[in-house]
């Protein structure tokens, strides 16, 4: 049985999928489709979504915001911030940057997508991020070393 964070990590992609092939005018239309797909969804947990992955309506329909159309940006912000990954016990990362960083680096581990973050809290200088189990742990540590560290 698929745990609470695959089914929302699979109807978050759903509705980035759906926002792709075209313009979405209410929330109920996300809920119609996602339904169709067969994905649970309600209009509470689309509202939820739309909003946690950046999407707003404007004009005539609903858009991802200028920051989250250029991932590649963001990807390149928070690398040279890094300064230290460590784990603490089987489920919780601690990442040291420069000082006055860690809300930069956060907000981009809080929009990446990336399934095994649970999620994060952050100071000035340091962010725990917490995962399920220490499966998810390493495959995070793969990716934060790869993708952060300079």
């Amino acid at each position: 049985m698929p745990s609470t964070t695959e089914i929302r990590d699979k109807r978050r992609q759903a509705l980035l999928e759906i926002l792709a092939t075209g313009t979405v005018r209410l929330q109920s239309d996300f809920v119609e489709e996602l339904n169709a797909q067969g994905i649970e969804a309600t209009q509470s947990s689309v509202s939820r979504d739309l909003r946690e992955l950046g999407i707003v309506k404007r004009g005539d329909g609903y858009q991802r915001t200028e920051q989250e159309q250029t991932p590649a940006g963001v990807t390149e912000l928070p690398a040279g911030f890094v300064r230290d990954i460590q784990t603490a016990g089987n489920n919780l990362t601690v990442i040291k940057t420069a000082i006055g960083a860690a809300q930069r680096v956060a907000v981009y581990l809080d929009r990446s997508g990336w399934p095994e973050i649970v999620g994060t809290v952050s100071g000035d200088d340091t962010i725990f991020v917490a995962t399920e189990n220490g499966r998810d742990q390493k495959t995070l540590l793969g990716r934060l070393r790869s993708s952060l560290l300079t």
